[in-house]
C-alpha cells in the first residue's frame, strides 16, 4: 500500500471506493492495523476507556495523546495517523493551535475535533497553519455530560437540518474530513452526498465513504455490552490479523455495517 494521504482519501471518495479506519494506541496495534490494509489509524481519546479504564474520554489529556501518538508513529507504516484533541483542549483558536501543534509534532498527520456550528473559525485557523482537520459530529463523546448519555443524534428534523448546514459550513471553513457517529443512516447518506470531502461513519450506516471502529471492540476485547454499531470480527477469525483483514474486506464490499449495526 502506498502512503495514504488526504488526496488518497479524496480520490477514493471520488471513485466510490470505501476506506477503513481503526484505532491504535501503541506500536503493536499500529503495526497490526497498518499491515492489514487499513488506510487511517485513529489515535483516539477512546484510550481513556480501553487503556486507562475510565468511564468516559473526558479525563484524557494532551500529554496522553502525545505519548500514544509517538508510540503509534513508530509502526504506522503507510497508514495515515489521525489524532484526537482531547476534552477542552481547543476551546479557543490559540489553545487549539498550541495543542494541535503538539500532537502534530508527536506524529499526527491530521487532528480530530468534536463539535459543529462553533468550530469553523478554529478549523480555519488550524488550516492556515498547515494542520489538517477532521470534525467529529453527531454523538460526540466529549459532550456526553451535555447529551445526558450516549444517544443517537439527528433524528429530529431541526437537528438534522442543523447538522447538514454545519457540515457544509465546516467544509467551507477548510475541514478535510468529517466523522459521523450514531446518526440515522438516511441523514449520514445525505451529508455524505452533500459534501465533497470524505466522510467516515461509526453507527451511521454504510453510505459514508469510510468506516471506523475501536479495535478493542471489533476484536471482542472489551467486557460487557457492546454498542449496536460494533461487530465482533474475532467470532469467525483465527487471529487478530485475520479479523482486521475481514473488517477491511467487509467495509470495502459494503457488507459492514449492516442494518443491524445502524440506526433509523
Amino acid at each position: 500500500m502506498a502512503k495514504v494521504t488526504l488526496k488518497t482519501l479524496a480520490d477514493m471518495k471520488q471513485s466510490g471506493e470505501k476506506f477503513t479506519s481503526l484505532t491504535a494506541y501503541d506500536a503493536t496495534l499500529a503495526h497490526l492495523v497498518s499491515t492489514q490494509g487499513v488506510e487511517v489509524i485513529l489515535v483516539g481519546d477512546s484510550l481513556g476507556n480501553v487503556i486507562q479504564g475510565k468511564s468516559s474520554t473526558v479525563p484524557v489529556t494532551v500529554d496522553d495523546m502525545c505519548y500514544h501518538t509517538r508510540c503509534v508513529a513508530q509502526a504506522a507504516h503507510d497508514a495515515m495517523i489521525m489524532v484526537d484533541l482531547p476534552f477542552a483542549s481547543y476551546a479557543t483558536e490559540e489553545q487549539a493551535l498550541i495543542n494541535a501543534s503538539r500532537v502534530m509534532q508527536a506524529g499526527a498527520e491530521i487532528v480530530k475535533i468534536e463539535g459543529e456550528g462553533w468550530l469553523p473559525p478554529i478549523v480555519t485557523r488550524l488550516k492556515q497553519q498547515g494542520i489538517p482537520v477532521c470534525v467529529h459530529m453527531g454523538l460526540t463523546p466529549q459532550f456526553v455530560n451535555v447529551f445526558g448519555g450516549y444517544k443517537v443524534q439527528g433524528r429530529e428534523e431541526e437537528k438534522a437540518n442543523s447538522m447538514i448546514k454545519a457540515a457544509l459550513d465546516l467544509q467551507a471553513a477548510g475541514a478535510d474530513l468529517l466523522l459521523l457517529e450514531c446518526v440515522p443512516s438516511d441523514l449520514a447518506r445525505e451529508i455524505t452526498h452533500a459534501v465533497k470531502i470524505p466522510v467516515i461513519g461509526i453507527g451511521a450506516g454504510n453510505s459514508t465513504d469510510g468506516q471506523v471502529l475501536v479495535i478493542h471492540d471489533m476484536l471482542n476485547l472489551t467486557p460487557g455490552r457492546k454498542p449496536k454499531f460494533v461487530k465482533n470480527f474475532m467470532e469467525n477469525s483465527a487471529s487478530p490479523q485475520e479479523a482486521v483483514a475481514q473488517y477491511v474486506t467487509e467495509v470495502k464490499d459494503s457488507s459492514f455495517p449492516g442494518q443491524e449495526h445502524s440506526f433509523d
